[in-house]
């Protein structure tokens, strides 16, 4: 695993990407500092706004970002 990881969950449900996501953080060993989640936006904003609220109170997870692109949101696991 890099430390710069990145998953696209474009056209899941809210559980399936749930489950994509969680397996990344489980398998990461350490290594892992980002997880970019690509979920865009143009199709809706429900799997962004559950990306953004469910992974906010994550315990893996120290903080989100928010870039300029509104279809992807970075887990910040830890500094670098």
């Amino acid at each position: 695993m890099k430390a710069f990881e990145e998953i696209d969950v474009h056209n899941m449900t809210k559980v399936q990407a749930q489950a994509a996501i969680d397996s990344m953080l489980r398998r990461n060993k350490g290594e892992m500092c980002r997880l970019t989640v690509i979920h865009g936006f143009h199709g809706g904003t429900v799997l962004r706004d559950f990306v953004r609220t469910h992974y906010k109170k994550d315990p893996r997870v120290k903080r989100i970002e928010i870039g300029l692109n509104q279809g992807d949101t970075t887990l910040i696991i830890r500094e670098l």
